[in-house]
């Protein structure tokens, strides 16, 4: 089944884009798929008599490299989306992108190409956003879509679309993410608390799944030199206007080890008092707990933590520099002494940093 949401906007399932790709419905001129695998083998592996010619365009990889062939270096990396000709006489343009219909799954990372597509697609002309269902994956890709567009709330947005089809309900997971959506202004602001949260316990669930963590998915180190930084990230393609920045400095030999843009704030607990449960004398004395001042600094990975990117479940943190104790790392958490817990935590003591600006 597929359902008008907008102008040129329509939610479905997989039977719906399958009938799109036969060349039975000539309005739609643009696929969004959003499935367990972005590749048109989807289709061929659900229904094993179905055929579509496609012809691929582009192939982008998590890691943000991309190529118009097939001869990529690293084929292990997670594809994020293919953009394709497909259909009959390949006049329909497709983009798959893997999303799994799991609370655990990450739906941020994959919104702003999403948006983009639907956007460019309706002026272009008709656009079909599908999962397998039409029900949880595709609904939150338009929720957000509506969110932004039309600046409404997520439960407007979420009201809007049932009027065009009642029975869509991203699950859980997704809806967490789509109020962090909106809590962050429709957008996916990396810089944002939310999101630093959001993405540590996405590589803390990674690691508790036995996935790798290597450094391409941690911060870039604020203390390599421009020069550095350059010949790792790429040259600027204009010159950036030079602000001055917070950051904290190794107290022993001065080097940056962070900046105020790698912290992830939290709520200050209870401290001490967050323990009276197993404590049966003087409790009085633990009434003062809003006094209490964090003594450490958490941040998000960054590529200078060798020890993190070596496996271990906890550990040390080490100046790369002067190999002066910084402070410690556990992918399982760490209590701040103000009460509250952080999962996974990277935490820099306070009386091992200085802080100045750059």
């Amino acid at each position: 089944m597929m359902y008008l949401v907008r102008e040129n906007l329509f939610i479905g399932n997989i039977n719906a884009a399958a009938e799109v790709l036969l060349g039975n419905n000539v309005e739609i001129t643009h696929i969004l798929s959003v499935l367990s695998s972005a590749s048109i083998s989807f289709f061929s592996e659900w229904k094993s008599s179905f055929s579509v010619p496609t012809k691929e365009i582009r192939t982008v990889y998590f890691e943000g490299e991309s190529s118009n062939d097939a001869d990529v270096s690293d084929k292990s990396k997670k594809i994020h989306y293919v953009l394709e000709n497909a259909g009959k006489d390949l006049k329909l343009v497709r983009m798959g992108v893997p999303l799994r219909d799991m609370e655990s799954e990450n739906l941020l990372d994959s919104l702003e190409v999403c948006l983009e597509f639907i956007d460019e697609s309706r002026k272009q002309g008709s656009v079909l956003v599908h999962c397998f269902a039409g029900v949880s994956r595709s609904a939150a890709i338009i929720t957000a879509y509506l969110m932004r567009t039309e600046q409404l709330s997520l439960e407007d947005a979420l009201e809007s679309l049932r009027q065009s089809n009642e029975s869509v309900g991203p699950n859980d997971g997704f809806l967490e993410q789509l109020t962090m959506f909106e809590e962050m202004g429709f957008k996916v602001d990396h810089s944002s608390s939310l999101y630093k949260r959001f993405r540590l316990k996405v590589l803390g669930e990674s690691y508790n799944r036995g996935e790798k963590i290597d450094s391409s998915k941690f911060a870039a180190d604020p203390g390599m030199t421009k020069k550095e930084a350059s010949i790792e990230s790429g040259p600027a393609s204009q010159k950036e206007e030079f602000i001055p920045t917070p950051a904290f400095r190794c107290k022993k030999c001065r080097r940056v080890v962070a900046l105020q843009d790698n912290v992830v704030t939290h709520v200050p607990g209870e401290g001490e008092s967050s323990f009276e449960w197993h404590r049966r004398s003087n409790r009085s004395s633990y009434n003062n707990h809003d006094e209490l001042e964090c003594t450490s600094i958490f941040v998000e990975p960054l590529r200078w933590m060798k020890t993190v990117e070596e496996g271990a479940l906890e550990g040390k943190l080490w100046c790369m520099h002067c190999e002066g104790r910084l402070g410690y790392f556990n992918w399982s958490g760490i209590q701040c002494s103000c009460g509250s817990w952080i999962t996974p935590a990277f935490q820099l003591h306070k009386s091992r940093v200085d802080i100045s600006t750059v």
